[in-house]
């Protein structure tokens, strides 16, 4: 495990940007695209939207054809069927990957993102070269399974919780004011039935491919923020021991949304995990 240290500043708030254009695939999933080269598609958290991966879209498109997606039921994508699991999810990122005609992919994921793209490496074999597992859970411990479970099962009748995100996502630091900020106001422009169906599946699919980390065969980064209490270091540290190419960076003082807390460093990390294996081809 390595240790990355706290960034300090205007970093956050400057490299955030506005609404991002938008494509569509024949099956109704919403797009951005920047850049040229190697693909790498991101995948945000449940409540989230594309322009949640601005910073990272901006500086890895230098050297790659990034490609952020809006996650089913969320920005202008179409939504899955109520009740589909994580497996479902899965398969909806393998019909975004036939529609945009790519053979081969690096993919990065964010929370419920994560365990997308954990699924996809699990799942499809060599057509994900590289995995980048950001913040992403692993085999809950009770007390936190029951309180995820616990939460998604109130979310159809209490409604979109605002604020219980934004107090687990973030300190109270100055530094994190603009990224909640522009958090709360995704929160607020969520569709429910979109986000409660992704959240169910988030709950449930801590373990779906849990066991499946000896599989994947290409780098695979796990990253977390050393005060995320619900994607624990711990978590970040044991799946990086599963994967034959894994590693695991904690990015110290930061929580859940540390892509857009900590985008310097989050920047750098991605782009060393890019470069890995480069001279092997």
């Amino acid at each position: 495990m390595l240790t990355a240290g706290s960034t300090k500043g205007t970093a956050a708030a400057t490299s955030v940007a506005g609404a991002l254009p938008r494509r569509k695939t024949a099956s109704g999933t919403a797009y951005h695209e920047a850049g040229s080269g190697e693909p790498l598609v991101l995948i945000h958290g449940v409540g989230m939207r594309l322009e949640a991966w601005a910073p990272q879209i901006a500086f890895l498109s230098a050297g790659h054809r990034v490609i952020a997606v809006d996650m089913p039921g969320h920005g202008e994508s179409a939504k899955l069927p109520a009740g589909s699991r994580l497996e479902e999810f899965v398969a909806w990122f393998g019909r975004f990957l036939d529609d945009m005609t790519i053979e081969t992919t690096n993919v990065a994921g964010h929370s419920m993102g994560a365990l997308v793209s954990g699924g996809a490496a699990a799942t499809f074999g060599e057509r994900i070269s590289r995995v980048a597992y950001l913040n992403g859970v692993y085999r809950r411990d009770p007390e936190a399974k029951a309180a995820v479970l616990a939460r998604a099962a109130a979310i159809p009748v209490t409604g979109v919780d605002k604020e219980g995100p934004l107090a687990r996502w973030f300190g109270d630091d100055p530094d994190s004011l603009v990224a909640r900020e522009l958090t709360r106001e995704w929160l607020n422009l969520v569709d429910p039935e979109g986000y409660a169906v992704a959240y169910a599946a988030f709950a449930g699919g801590d373990e779906t491919y849990a066991d499946r980390w000896k599989d994947v065969r290409g780098p695979a980064l796990f990253l977390t923020g050393s005060d995320d209490p619900n994607s624990t270091p711990l978590m970040a540290t044991q799946m990086a021991a599963l994967a034959p190419k894994g590693w695991a960076h904690i990015v110290e003082g930061h929580r859940h949304m540390v892509n857009l807390t900590a985008p310097d460093i989050v920047n750098s990390l991605l782009a060393e995990w890019l470069s890995f294996g480069e001279d092997e081809r």
